[in-house]
């Protein structure tokens, strides 16, 4: 079966990174400095708009974000990190944690043989796995699939690697904000904890991860923009005020879809790019609409519950 090229974990290559400080300037009007509510795209977008802001919240429906979440829910602290890096496994192993894979490797891989490369042309297998690998190792069960995720037992830490989300949010560690993890499932969580945090005056960064193209690329993705949009609506209800033209642009494109969204999610590309893979109850749990009440928090390396 072929698989796409807009979430499949597989592209490995990001031409969309940061800036570094050799490297171009960021012109000022894009960092939308002027407003304190901010809503931009992918790894260069979150550098440009979270530079002063306090608060930060990452946004990667399908999947990382979702995923996060639903790890948390389940009392599991998870670790971002860069996507296809070959250290993963040993940062894994230094922080007592298993090390998660992408949902299209964890079906290449048979029960029998954890170990085996994920370019393996072993037979499909079910996911639907507990999880009490050591740590450092490819968990059984443990991957980017926030259904699978549901699933998993026995594991309390878990490095949790993405080309886009997982990616923007281990490259905003040490920027100053305070990075959040938000999903259409606790867009109203996030934005009830930010409210009085922020109300203030404090600068808030909606970043949208987005998806990839084949070459590397960003590809705005619409999941992505509905679920920042369902944090920022979220947080003008809860009496933000402040809106950048591209946060309210955001907020804007969420309630015109929230009284449709499982059709809304299924139907976008990236929803039938999973859903022809296999993945449909991937795309279920993402689209369920205010349905969990944490908050992911990156404290130091790792996300946790808000307090």
């Amino acid at each position: 079966m072929r698989r796409g090229n807009g979430c499949s974990e597989e592209i490995q290559r990001h031409s969309d990174r940061p800036p570094r400080e050799t490297g171009p300037v960021i012109e000022d009007a894009h960092r939308q400095a002027d407003h304190l509510v901010r809503f931009d795209w992918g790894p260069t977008g979150a550098a440009a708009i979270s530079a002063d802001a306090a608060y930060a919240v990452v946004v990667d429906v399908l999947s990382f974000t979702t995923t996060l979440t639903v790890a948390v829910e389940r009392g599991m602290t998870v670790f971002p990190y860069r996507w296809r890096d070959d250290g993963a496994a040993d940062y894994a192993r230094a922080r007592d944690a298993v090390l998660a894979v992408g949902r299209f490797e964890i079906l290449a891989v048979p029960a029998s043989d954890p170990d085996q490369p994920a370019e393996s042309s072993h037979p499909r297998r079910h996911a639907a796995e507990s999880a009490a690998d050591v740590p450092g190792r490819r968990g059984l069960g443990v991957s980017l699939s926030p259904a699978a995720m549901g699933r998993v037992v026995g594991v309390e830490r878990i490095v949790l690697p993405s080309p886009n989300g997982s990616t923007i949010a281990y490259g905003l560690q040490g920027s100053g904000a305070r990075v959040v993890g938000g999903c259409l499932r606790n867009a109203a969580a996030v934005a009830g904890w930010l409210a009085p945090r922020l109300a203030s005056g404090g600068t808030l960064a909606v970043v949208a991860a987005g998806e990839r193209w084949p070459d590397g690329s960003l590809r705005p993705a619409a999941e992505d923009l509905w679920g920042a949009g369902a944090v920022l609506a979220a947080c003008a209800a809860a009496g933000l005020t402040g809106f950048s033209p591209e946060a309210d642009a955001a907020a804007q494109s969420f309630r015109a879809v929230v009284d449709r969204l499982p059709a809304a999610l299924s139907g976008c590309a990236s929803g039938r790019e999973l859903i022809a893979a296999g993945f449909g109850a991937d795309v279920a749990v993402a689209a369920a609409h205010e349905v969990s009440t944490v908050v992911p928090v990156l404290d130091g390396e790792a996300f946790v519950p808000a307090t």
